[in-house]
């Protein structure tokens, strides 16, 4: 969907258009969003991993206990739950992760890090991390990536509790 009006379009009072400059940035964002995860995404593949399963080893294996809630887990990955555990069954069977009844939440189960999973991560971890430099650290400098964690940081502050936006010709 464009997110700007074509000339062909009936104009739509209340539309809240991008400007020249704010389309360039989204897109631009947009475009460097793809680009990066689709390249690190590749030198995962290539390892066996994909962003997700690397995501659940990693986030797992900060743990002391190398053991997160499902419900945790698809909070910090912003995945429903199913979603989830769907990818879970496939990364059990695989041997990376064990999942067990979480005894504070019957419908929920524990995430636990096996030590397949944690071996995959170890073997993982420098090519990812020369990955993430090849494709988007290295090619920042200081300021660049200062800047960057200020837009990060100033996009994340609301916490997901922000209200959507207004429908469309709402308030006109």
């Amino acid at each position: 969907m464009s997110t700007k009006r074509s000339s062909a379009a009936e104009p739509q009072p209340g539309v809240a258009w991008l400007t020249a400059d704010e389309e360039r940035a989204w897109r631009a964002y947009r475009r460097m969003t793809t680009e990066v995860q689709a390249h690190i995404g590749q030198d995962l593949a290539d390892l066996g991993l994909s962003e997700a399963d690397y995501e659940v080893l990693s986030t797992l294996s900060e743990h002391a206990d190398a053991t997160r809630t499902l419900r945790e887990q698809a909070a910090k990955m912003q995945w429903s739950r199913s979603r989830l555990s769907r990818h879970a069954t496939r990364m059990e069977a695989r041997g990376l992760i064990r999942r067990a009844p979480d005894p504070d939440d019957g419908r929920g189960c524990l995430l636990t890090l096996t030590e397949e999973g944690l071996a995959a991560l170890q073997d993982a971890a420098p090519a990812h991390l020369a990955s993430v430099r090849h494709h988007f650290i290295d090619l920042l400098n200081a300021e660049d990536l200062a800047a960057l964690e200020r837009i990060a940081d100033k996009i994340s502050a609301t916490g997901g509790d922000r209200p959507g936006p207004p429908e469309a010709g709402a308030g006109a």
